[in-house]
């Protein structure tokens, strides 16, 4: 079983690209790009709980969107938000901002728009998204559910997903292969820090970005 601390504490010493490289050496997804924050610029790293918005239908729940996520949030937990791309509409909002901050939520991610952003950058609270939109989302988008399988910016997500978002984008690491991805982030992180200090030391650039580095990819 995977011990989710453990994996938390050591995806804080490292950023998305590096973890992307570890996922393209193994050959498996979830890195994802085009979306960024928008709010706090700062890191974003938990467990995900998931929202899946949709157009409004005939029997679904009457619950406002992103409520239920946030009254099921533990600690730290990070929110993710199918919204399917969409800048026309808001899929988060200012409210919510504060809901989340109250349960401790370490950031939301919206796959679309959201508004609200000059009050979510006043609390604190770090959104990562496609666009800032003013356009409410009622009657216009609606919860599908909560807690579920989605799938954001292409990449399937499922609850309790480990992820991490950073300046230069968003990367989701499944339960199953955390250990795994860790391990080659790891040996990147290591032998890149090596060969910042070959550069910071005087060693032309030429030769430490050689054989060495273009195939550190290569193998499993």
């Amino acid at each position: 079983m995977t011990d989710s601390n453990s994996i938390i504490t050591r995806l804080r010493a490292l950023d998305t690209p590096t973890l992307s490289d570890a996922l393209d050496k193994l050959g498996l997804p979830g890195a994802v790009f085009g979306i960024g924050p928008l709010t706090v610029v700062q890191p974003v790293i938990g467990r995900a709980i998931t929202v899946k918005l949709g157009a409004p239908l005939a029997g679904l729940p009457k619950r406002h969107l992103g409520a239920g996520a946030i009254m099921a949030a533990r600690e730290g937990d990070v929110i993710v938000v199918e919204h399917r791309g969409r800048t026309d509409v808001s899929g988060w909002g200012g409210l919510l901002s504060r809901g989340a901050l109250a349960k401790g939520v370490s950031g939301v991610l919206v796959d679309g728009a959201f508004r609200d952003i000059d009050e979510a950058r006043e609390l604190g609270l770090p959104i990562y998204g496609r666009a800032a939109v003013p356009v409410t989302a009622r009657g216009r988008v609606a919860e599908h559910d909560f807690n579920t399988a989605i799938t954001f910016a292409g990449i399937a997500v499922a609850p309790d997903d480990f992820v991490i978002a950073d300046g230069s984008g968003i990367v989701f690491i499944k339960n199953e292969t955390a250990d795994r991805v860790l391990e080659a982030a790891e040996d990147i992180f290591a032998r890149e820090q090596l060969m910042a200090k070959a550069i910071e030391a005087g060693t032309p650039i030429g030769e430490v970005l050689g054989a060495d580095y273009e195939n550190m990819l290569k193998g499993k």
